[in-house]
């Protein structure tokens, strides 16, 4: 994807040969004559670059230099100016100019700032999502299966990454939306421009708004500098919108206009900002109940529904649940620098007999704890942890409970594995202690978060944590 270079001089002659040399480089030049034009179109486009003279019949260089820092500090701005006025240029960087240019301008010169001012941008912008980035890329399994209805889901992705439609990924917690996501990314024209991720659910109503879209220095106590939000973030590339039907309904009517005008305010600005972001939202709650429930307005349903994709929960992927597990089990072992295991057949029956109700996630929790436990060749079924938790199937899943029946008949301490040292088995019944409290408080509470996470006296965050820990559902 390009990046927009904004060139701001009053001589037409040496406009257009700027221009030409920039756009023989494959680079898309807007051109302004004066400081007027020149902050319009920094407003409006968003360039990558800003490349101005400082001396303008209408205003200054330096004017376009604030404007410029005022809607964006990171924007890298060069300056030009005559031999004879260097101590002007110093000036300029002295103010956050980047570079700058004394005249006559040498082409290749420029060039060469240029490309260093876009490296410079993009590297500043992946410094800021560096750490949750290289977190959740690290974490993230690959889209891994052969079921048809995967593969369905996979064409379908395909087609409209290859558009800048605003896509809808419906699915149960845990089925790996945001892999989806970032697949969709990853194969659009978008690419090379950041993918920006935010759960919508895991962030405090009253914070979620200047997350989304920043807040200006002291638009709130507390508000020491100005701080760019999430659309700001992912200026020519990706905003995914995790967990979209959790989002409050004051927030509802600013999101729906900021897809449609692709324009929104700052907390506290009134500037109006324009950005380029291709959305794609998830969620794993039914947005239409929520319409009819006037929960959910009905105008951005519509909007964010433009390319609707369902992912189908792992219990529908049977036979991928086996293709999944060693897969993990691999990537595991690399992770922990363990020799090499297998699983058991006997381990592999009760993977593939259990519902997985947290789905992909909820596997892959499993079997990470299992390549831990594991001191031995092969994962055997002690190793799953899968002894607390009733499987849903019929046939295989039923001779399996007989099975657990019968060694439950006598004390239920028969039923927790006891296996490895004191602390990994005070950690397997703390962990099936924590879950079942949790699933406890979230049905008590209808599955209203906020009142579930006032009963177990823990904060919203944290509940969300433990649900997705435990690969428990909504």
């Amino acid at each position: 994807m390009s990046f927009p270079v904004l060139l701001v001089e009053d001589k037409d002659s040496l406009r257009a040969m700027l221009r030409h040399a920039l756009e023989a480089q494959g680079h898309v030049v807007l051109e302004a004559r004066d400081e007027p034009e020149a902050v319009q179109h920094i407003r409006q486009a968003r360039p990558a670059v800003v490349l101005t003279d400082l001396k303008l019949p209408r205003g200054d260089g330096f004017g376009v230099l604030r404007a410029a820092k005022e809607l964006d500090p990171e924007l890298q701005v060069i300056v030009m100016t005559a031999y004879g006025s260097i101590q002007d240029a110093v000036t300029a960087m002295k103010e956050g100019a980047m570079d700058f240019l004394a005249k006559p301008v040498d082409p290749d010169h420029l060039i060469l700032l240029v490309e260093r001012a876009i490296a410079q941008r993009r590297m500043l912008t992946e410094y800021i999502l560096l750490k949750e980035e290289l977190a959740q890329r690290r974490g993230a399994p690959r889209i891994i299966g052969e079921d048809r209805q995967l593969r369905q889901v996979s064409q379908q992705l395909h087609r409209a990454a290859g558009t800048d439609a605003t896509v809808l990924l419906e699915g149960e917690s845990g089925t790996g939306k945001e892999l989806f996501a970032r697949a969709l990314h990853a194969l659009s024209p978008r690419a090379e421009g950041p993918f920006v991720a935010i759960n919508c659910a895991a962030i405090p109503e009253t914070l979620l708004e200047t997350e989304l879209f920043g807040h200006e220095k002291g638009a709130f106590s507390g508000a020491a500098a100005r701080k760019p939000g999430r659309f700001e973030m992912a200026h020519r590339g990706t905003l995914f919108l995790d967990e979209i039907g959790d989002l409050p309904l004051g927030l509802q009517a600013k999101i729906l206009r900021a897809l449609e005008e692709k324009r929104f305010e700052r907390v506290g600005g009134t500037s109006s900002l324009h950005v380029d972001v291709r959305v794609v939202a998830a969620t794993n709650r039914n947005l239409k109940a929520g319409v009819a429930a006037r929960q959910f307005r009905e105008d951005l349903y519509f909007r964010l529904s433009v390319f609707p994709i369902t992912i189908p929960p792992l219990r529908e992927r049977a036979d991928d649940v086996a293709i999944l597990a060693r897969h993990f089990v691999e990537r595991f072992c690399r992770d922990m620098t363990k020799k090499a295991l297998t699983i058991s057949p006997a381990a592999l029956e009760e993977l593939r007999a259990y519902s997985w109700p947290g789905n992909v996630r909820e596997l892959q929790n499993c079997i990470e704890r299992a390549v831990i436990l594991c001191d031995g060749d092969a994962i055997h079924p002690r190793h799953l942890n899968l002894s607390f938790r009733p499987s849903t199937r019929s046939g295989r899943s039923e001779a399996l409970d007989g099975r657990r029946a019968g060694a439950a008949s006598g004390s239920p301490w028969e039923r927790i594995d006891l296996t490895g040292t004191l602390g990994e088995a005070l950690r397997r019944v703390t962990a099936e202690v924590e879950r079942r409290k949790v699933e406890q408080a979230l049905a008590e509470a209808a599955g209203d978060k906020h009142r579930a996470a006032a009963a177990l006296q823990v904060t919203y965050k944290t509940l969300i944590q433990k649900q997705k820990e435990y690969g428990i559902p909504d």
